[in-house]
């Protein structure tokens, strides 16, 4: 999508298209649309914290590859577990910790090439930024987890991404937008619709039913698939390389998070 189409359009069309499907599925479900200032002024925080975070992550993939995306979300479920223990006092024990060590070291790996000197901030500014978005996806889910205990997880993704839609729309809806979209190849407009009704209108209220049943780090758990889902998809899709080395610094992130997540 990034060869046709600019972040903060992708991000709206996803808005759109999955603002589109919820509300479908809301009227079949016969929901009540009515308004609760309380839980729709957490709504509107959540929102602000949505958009930020796709931006940068979208950003992000603009200068590094998606092999490398994957694994560093994959540090997701450690954000998660700490936000959880400082919001929902849930447990983090010295297992815990070992396992945000290990996870730390393997990123380490990762984005320095297999020596953490060689970091650059500018050179690393994609995967830094992607790193960036696994720490406001964390955020995200102790927010949504905060809302999704007291309200229809359904009607507040579809209120999210109404709001995040608002938000965003200003400085998206441009003459060069319009034409961009228009314009979108067939390939682009496939690509769009996965993002749009599955990636988001299926995935975030999957994602707001489980934090409503689940401790936060449990759920994060099932992020460890990711990764390895995202380097085979960019092998197959993209042509993107993958290296050994990858797949070490890949698993040792793995390992590090299974830890963290372990009971």
């Amino acid at each position: 999508m990034l060869d046709e189409l600019t972040p903060e359009t992708i991000i709206l069309m996803r808005l759109i298209l999955a603002i589109s499907l919820l509300l479908i599925i809301a009227l079949l479900q016969k929901r009540d649309f009515a308004i609760n200032l309380k839980s729709h002024g957490y709504i509107l925080l959540l929102a602000l914290i949505a958009v930020f975070h796709l931006w940068i992550q979208v950003t992000g993939m603009k200068y590094t590859t998606a092999s490398n995306t994957g694994w560093i979300i994959g540090t997701a479920p450690i954000f998660m577990a700490m936000l959880g223990l400082i919001f929902f006092k849930e447990k983090l024990n010295t297992i815990k910790v070992i396992g945000i060590i290990i996870a730390t070291f393997g990123l380490l790996l990762l984005v320095g090439n297999g020596n953490p000197a060689n970091i650059d901030l500018i050179k690393n500014k994609g995967d830094l930024l992607v790193l960036a978005s696994a720490f406001t996806w964390g955020i995200y889910s102790m927010v949504n987890k905060k809302i999704s205990l007291n309200y229809s997880p359904v009607m507040t993704i579809l209120y999210l991404f109404i709001m995040m839609a608002i938000i965003i729309i200003p400085f998206t809806i441009n003459e060069t937008t319009i034409k961009s979209v228009l314009n979108l190849s067939g390939l682009g407009w496939a690509a769009i619709l996965f993002l749009g009704l599955l990636c988001s209108g299926v995935a975030y209220v999957i994602w707001a039913y489980a934090l409503r049943e689940m401790e936060s780090a449990k759920v994060g758990a099932y992020l460890y698939f990711e990764p390895f889902v995202t380097v085979i998809a960019a092998w197959i899709l993209l042509r993107e390389d993958i290296t050994l080395f990858m797949i070490l610094s890949g698993l040792i992130i793995t390992a590090g998070v299974f830890l963290v997540n372990k009971d």
